[in-house]
C-alpha cells in the first residue's frame, strides 16, 4: 500500500530541495529521518516533515506500521514563483525570482526495487 503527503509552496529552491530528496529515495522512514537530522541544509528540515507527515498518515489512515516503511518515491516540483526587483543604478532594475517548492513523498510497505510477482 502506498500512501503519500504533499507540502507545498515551501520558500526554497526546488533545485536545492532535490539535492536533500535524492539522498533519502529508497530507505527506511526512521533511517531517512535520521539522515536528514544531520544534513546541514535548510530543506532538510522540511523534507522530514513532509516524510513523518506520509508515515502518520499510513498509520492513522490505514493501520501500517511506521517502522516497516519505506519511501518509495519523493520528488520536489517547482511551485509559484514570486517576482520582486532590485534597484541598481542609474534608476535601472533587476528582476529577483523567490522560487518556491512542492514537495511529495510517497511511502509503501513494500521495499522498493523488488516486485510482486503473481502467480496465474
Amino acid at each position: 500500500m502506498e500512501v503519500r503527503a504533499v507540502a507545498r509552496d515551501i520558500r526554497i529552491s526546488p533545485r536545492k530541495v532535490r539535492l536533500v530528496v535524492d539522498a533519502v529515495r529508497g530507505k527506511r522512514v526512521g533511517e531517512a529521518v535520521a539522515a536528514l537530522r544531520f544534513m546541514p541544509q535548510r530543506a532538510a528540515v522540511e523534507v522530514s516533515k513532509v516524510i513523518r507527515s506520509a508515515a502518520a498518515n499510513a498509520e492513522n489512515n490505514y493501520g501500517l506500521e511506521p517502522d516497516d516503511l519505506y519511501v518509495a518515491r519523493i520528488y520536489a516540483d517547482e511551485g509559484r514563483t514570486l517576482k520582486r526587483f532590485r534597484a541598481r543604478a542609474h534608476g535601472r532594475a533587476s528582476p529577483l525570482l523567490k522560487r518556491s517548492s512542492h514537495i511529495t513523498a510517497i511511502v509503501s510497505d513494500a521495499q522498493p526495487g523488488l516486485e510482486v510477482k503473481e502467480e496465474a
